[in-house]
């Protein structure tokens, strides 16, 4: 079998999730003997352009990528199938066609996104969901959620959970953490404002043996000029390794997630998890991460004081963690990958 894999995406946003799974996905399918994987990008297509005529014609070049470009490179390449990574088809390609769907973020939480998206992301997702030959949900959660927001087939979904996030270093955890960490962007619904509130409450409640906040990622100008807290910049993957090693436990305030790949790069790694309890991330960590109410400052700022007054509490959430974690590998979720290829060519 041979599968073309759209990876635009990961060209344009090398720092998130999305390009994460392509990168671990491709490296898992090229170990196998039973598929050849063949990836292409748009290298012309411009960066986010935050609305306005950029935003139109960057959708405009990625319809003339997905109906026409793509197609053409597939027939090239002799593929049997092409591999959407976000909701997307090619009207043009007579191949079979599988997308990926990472969450309906904008579905659930639609006015943390431009009315513009929200408007076209409705149409061109479902649409693209509906004409894919099979489907690919990252999780039980998302899976559920296409089935009954967008109405599709259960015997069209393939369930392919991702693995522990990037290949990071393991370093020595060390015995007196010196802060709390965040990983990720300022995407309204990773609701910074909670944790940052809910951070300034426990550490006044923590007072002197209050520990530190560390943002890590595409977080410029988030961390509101408060005390004890400061930024590392989009870190590259070493350093993302030794800022885990160093935390206490990795601080998760997202309203919505899909699946939880931070949350499962921590616990992969012995860091413990403080997350908002939203379905996807308990869906992947389950009792292994101290849970509050989305949006509680005051729950989030009650747990930071447990797991920084509380080594006993840490040992026992990096143990469970670590456990967790090895329910999820990026072979699996190739092989699963593989079943939805197999799916869409039956169709």
């Amino acid at each position: 079998m041979r599968v073309l894999i759209d990876t635009t995406y990961a060209m344009r946003a090398p720092h998130s999730g999305t390009a994460v799974y392509l990168d671990r996905l491709c490296e898992a399918l090229a170990e196998r003997d039973d598929v050849e994987v063949v990836t292409v990008a748009n290298g012309r297509r411009g960066p986010p352009a935050g609305g306005g005529l950029g935003s139109l014609r960057n959708v405009a070049a990625d319809v003339r990528w997905t109906s026409r470009e793509l197609s053409r490179r597939a027939q090239e390449e002799g593929a049997d199938v092409i591999h959407h990574p976000l909701p997307a088809h090619s009207y043009g390609s007579s191949l079979a066609q599988v997308i990926t769907i990472h969450d309906l973020a904008f579905e659930r939480l639609p006015d943390g996104f431009a009315g513009s998206f929200r408007a076209y992301a409705r149409v061109a997702h479902r649409t693209a969901g509906r004409a894919a030959d099979a489907v690919i949900a990252v999780s039980e959660t998302t899976a559920a959620e296409a089935r009954s927001r967008w109405g599709l087939s259960g015997d069209r979904i393939v369930v392919a959970p991702h693995g522990p996030g990037q290949r990071l270093a393991r370093y020595p955890g060390s015995s007196a953490p010196a802060y709390f960490l965040y990983v990720g962007d300022a995407e309204p619904r990773k609701d910074l404002p909670t944790l940052l509130t809910g951070y300034g409450r426990y550490r006044r409640d923590a007072g002197a043996r209050a520990l530190d906040l560390v943002l890590a990622g595409a977080l410029s100008g988030s961390d509101g000029g408060a005390p004890g807290v400061r930024t590392e910049p989009t870190p590259s993957p070493e350093q993302l390794a030794r800022l885990y090693a160093g935390a206490a436990a990795l601080v998760h305030a997202s309203r919505y997630e899909g699946f939880g790949l931070t949350p499962l790069e921590a616990m992969s790694l012995g860091v413990p998890v403080v997350a908002a309890r939203s379905p996807g991330v308990v869906e992947v960590c389950a009792d292994a991460a101290r849970y509050f109410v989305p949006g509680d400052a005051a729950g989030l700022a009650a747990a930071l004081v447990e797991l920084g007054s509380g080594p006993r509490l840490r040992t026992e959430l990096s143990g469970r963690g670590r456990r967790r974690a090895t329910r999820f590998s990026w072979s699996l979720s190739a092989q699963r990958h593989l079943d939805a290829y197999s799916l869409a060519l039956r169709s």
